[in-house]
């Protein structure tokens, strides 16, 4: 390849992980479920993984596919072994996320972009007690979703292309808080249904293309 998609190495996993995610819409609308149908959920972001992972050049390269192998490994144990194991997986992926960006912070920001920066956070808890409390266990949402909103927070203060990165991970953490909106009720889940999942993988594609792509094209000089 040459010119601007010149530093894509694997354009052709690129778009086999688009095929394996979008396609997945097909299962959570049928509401099929089983071993192979949870192979065929971790696809998008599994191969979006080994798609960074080719492109990786650096330490933040590796940085993100391991972000995205974590995301895989959550889409895949939420459903083989359970919530808690599957949220672990995800907690340990938000964490790396979390060092890549605060380690790629933008070197100047308007006061709305800092402001939603830190405003992040504490409205992700105020909605998730105000969606699940004072059901039992309502914390354990809470807690989890913190790790999501820092890793959005710092994104999206981050670097790397706000309109993609950046809204990629507000985007994810906007389908776990419409995952929490059906668990309490707030929304019917036949509603919900229709934006979890184009929520989280778009999400994670614009992630992983705002990230990968910023890396290396820098790479390439």
């Amino acid at each position: 390849m040459s010119g601007e998609r010149g530093w894509d190495r694997a354009r052709w996993l690129w778009l086999l992980a688009l095929v394996g995610g979008i396609s997945f819409f097909a299962a959570v609308y049928l509401r099929l479920d089983g071993p192979a149908i949870w192979a065929w959920k971790t696809s998008g972001v599994g191969l979006l993984a080994v798609w960074a992972a080719a492109n990786a050049r650096d330490k933040n390269g590796w940085l993100i596919a391991a972000v995205l192998g974590f995301g895989a490994l959550g889409d895949y144990l939420l459903d083989a072994k359970g919530l808690v194991v599957g949220a672990l997986a995800f907690a340990v992926g938000h964490v790396i996320a979390i060092r890549l960006y605060l380690m790629n912070r933008r070197a100047q920001m308007t006061p709305s972009q800092r402001m939603l920066g830190w405003l992040t956070m504490p409205a992700t808890l105020v909605i998730v007690w105000a969606m699940l409390s004072p059901a039992a266990g309502w914390w354990h949402a809470a807690v989890y979703s913190l790790f999501v909103a820092a890793m959005a927070a710092a994104a999206w203060t981050s670097r790397f292309p706000r309109y993609r990165t950046g809204v990629g991970a507000m985007m994810f953490l906007a389908s776990d808080l419409f995952i929490f909106a059906g668990e309490g009720g707030v929304l019917s889940k036949d509603v919900t249904m229709w934006l979890v999942w184009p929520l989280y993988f778009a999400g994670q594609a614009l992630i992983a293309w705002g990230v990968v792509s910023t890396l290396a094209k820098e790479a390439r000089g």
